[in-house]
């Protein structure tokens, strides 16, 4: 392997040794900007370096969408401090944040697309990744019933800030507070997130050419998902994986003629389907419901605050919620509501726009070429993650797949097809 590759590598395969000192979230954002400045370094000395720290090409020009947007995220930030006059002291915080959060979402793209990095390389050690966790698994489905504490240490590390104790916590399991039953949360900081990364460990399991890592990488994800009780990682799950291998259909006319079909059948059905589709997403609400309520109650105050308030570019930092919301912070639980009252338009364009960007870019490479599909399944990942959670701090967790997507452009740059 490369030198990229054993630092990628190993921090991956000892995601469970960092986590047990409380130490991801500081080995995130440290990882991304030593990568992002090798990055760096390998454009501007090429040939000067050793064979496997040369850049393997130019910059895509997605990646170096990113980086406009993520810049501009900056300085929306700077103006939302300015305009709301928060102080020195607030901003300096709020950009050590930008940049253990948003600059992340640029740094691991260039990185994966300049770096010598290999797919194969990556895919291995998350399966990796999913071995131990599964050799982990018996020890935390059995610690809630013999007793075990649910909190086990919080590190030290918290001196270095974050945005809660618990991003530095080891947990065995959590109490869900509406049925008070157990529910595990594995590496993330809360049960949710947890369901979506098992997502995204089962994307990258299917990759694995090697059918004993495919069938673990898919136990351990799905595990992740079922015991984290996540909602949204149930609903991605099968979109994000069943959605990339179905894009390939669009070339096929049967396909666009068996849509038509299907399209028919489901408009003389129409009262039929609605009611269901209903039943469904009341079902899906009801599951946890006070949840959702939170959720909904939080979006609206944002939305509200953002219109009445400050449009452009927001209000430079989430605020503590009412009593209503169980003292929530309103910018939260929402990456897109929480944009446009944190950073407004400006902060939302410029997320939105390098996103769209690229989630057309795979979804039009899955349709052509299978190496397309991971990258699609884990920007579907990403935009159903987006609609419950802020994405930008839990980035930290997230690196592999930002890693693969700056891969994966790379690659297409190689194939020509880009």
């Amino acid at each position: 392997m490369t030198l990229p590759e054993r630092i990628v590598a190993g921090t991956l395969v000892w995601t469970w040794g960092i986590y047990a000192f409380g130490g991801l979230y500081v080995v995130g954002p440290v990882l991304a900007w030593v990568l992002g400045v090798l990055a760096i370094l390998s454009l501007y000395l090429g040939p000067a370096l050793r064979a496997d720290l040369r850049p393997t090409g130019r910059v895509p020009w997605l990646v170096w969408l990113w980086i406009a947007g993520m810049a501009a995220m900056l300085i929306a930030l700077w103006a939302g401090h300015l305009d709301w006059e928060l102080g020195l002291k607030k901003t300096i915080k709020s950009t050590v944040g930008w940049a253990k959060g948003w600059a992340l979402l640029a740094l691991f793209p260039l990185a994966g697309a300049v770096l010598q990095l290999r797919r194969e390389v990556l895919v291995r050690a998350h399966s990796k990744l999913a071995l131990a966790t599964l050799i982990l698994l018996p020890i935390f489905a059995v610690a809630p019933f013999i007793g075990l504490p649910e909190r086990i240490f919080t590190s030290p590390l918290k001196a270095v800030g974050g945005p809660g104790p618990e991003y530095f916590t080891v947990y065995l399991y959590t109490l869900d507070p509406e049925s008070w039953t157990p529910r595990w949360q594995f590496y993330a900081p809360w049960s949710p997130f947890a369901g979506l990364l098992g997502v995204i460990m089962v994307l990258f399991a299917l990759e694995d050419r090697r059918t004993f890592w495919l069938v673990i990488g898919c136990a351990a994800g799905v595990a992740m998902i079922l015991m984290s009780k996540s909602r949204m990682g149930l609903v991605a799950l099968v979109v994000a994986t069943v959605g990339p291998r179905m894009m390939p259909l669009m070339l096929k006319v049967w396909a666009w003629s068996a849509g038509a079909v299907v399209t028919a059948m489901m408009a003389a059905a129409w009262t039929t389907v609605t009611v269901f589709v209903e039943d469904t997403i009341d079902g899906f609400r009801t599951a946890r419901a006070d949840s959702s309520r939170v959720r909904a109650t939080l979006q609206r105050i944002a939305r509200e605050r953002w219109q009445n308030e400050s449009v452009w570019v927001g209000h430079g930092q989430v605020e503590p919620g009412p009593h209503l919301v169980e003292y929530m912070p309103i910018g939260s639980h929402h990456t897109w509501w929480a944009l446009l009252f944190v950073k407004g338009v400006v902060g939302f364009l410029a997320f939105a726009v390098p996103f769209v960007a690229h989630f057309l870019f795979t979804a039009k490479d899955a349709v052509v070429h299978p190496g397309g599909r991971l990258p699609f399944g884990i920007l579907l990942v990403f935009l159903i993650l987006s609609m419950g959670e802020n994405i930008e701090i839990e980035a930290y967790l997230l690196w592999p797949a930002l890693l693969m997507l700056g891969i994966h452009l790379r690659e297409v740059a190689e194939r020509g097809t880009s």
